[in-house]
């Protein structure tokens, strides 16, 4: 199984998305042969991309949050592979997405990015989205809370997202809060 890593951070193979994305990468790899390419590093033409597109069998795209979207790098990737939407190069291939942000803002990125995607052609596995804040981090350091985007919720994205590569149905879950939703919590 091939899966392609699809980075349109700014900060690409150096900055804090790729090290947000790391434990993902390891899991896949336990997995699956995992190309990477850093978009903002990566000058080739979609022309010499697309047989490494079309070999692949899933995808996760990565990005941070640049004033409420997603990277520069990205935005071209997309631009450019509009003419490759619903082809085999992405028709009916899982996808997931990791999204980055400092504080705010990466859940919208998040959501959008993922209707793109589906128009494009391709399947979103449960589970398969994630955006992970600096201040969700930052909370995180103090307790534990199952509301709050962990790294260890990438162990379930990459399982979802091979499970769907390999026509599985074997879904997991990462922990949420339970609880009562509309208690007071302030």
């Amino acid at each position: 199984m091939r899966i392609t890593l699809i980075d349109g951070s700014l900060g690409g193979a150096g900055g804090n998305t790729a090290a947000v994305i790391a434990p993902l990468l390891e899991a896949l790899r336990a997995r699956a042969a995992v190309e990477t390419l850093h978009l903002a590093a990566d000058a080739r033409p979609l022309a010499a991309l697309e047989p490494l597109l079309a070999a692949s069998d899933g995808f996760v795209f990565a990005t941070g949050t640049y004033w409420d979207s997603w990277g520069s790098p990205l935005q071209a990737f997309l631009e450019r592979a509009t003419g490759l939407e619903a082809s085999p190069v992405w028709l009916g291939k899982p996808a997931a997405v990791v999204v980055t942000m400092h504080s705010v803002g990466g859940k919208a990125v998040l959501s959008r990015l993922q209707g793109v995607l589906s128009t494009l052609g391709l399947l979103l596995p449960p589970m398969s989205g994630l955006a992970y804040s600096y201040a969700g981090h930052l909370a995180l350091e103090r307790a534990a809370h199952a509301d709050f985007w962990q790294r260890d919720d990438l162990a379930v994205v990459a399982h979802n997202l091979l499970e769907a590569a390999r026509g599985g149905r074997d879904w997991r879950a990462w922990p949420v809060d339970g609880g009562d939703p509309h208690r007071r919590w302030l």
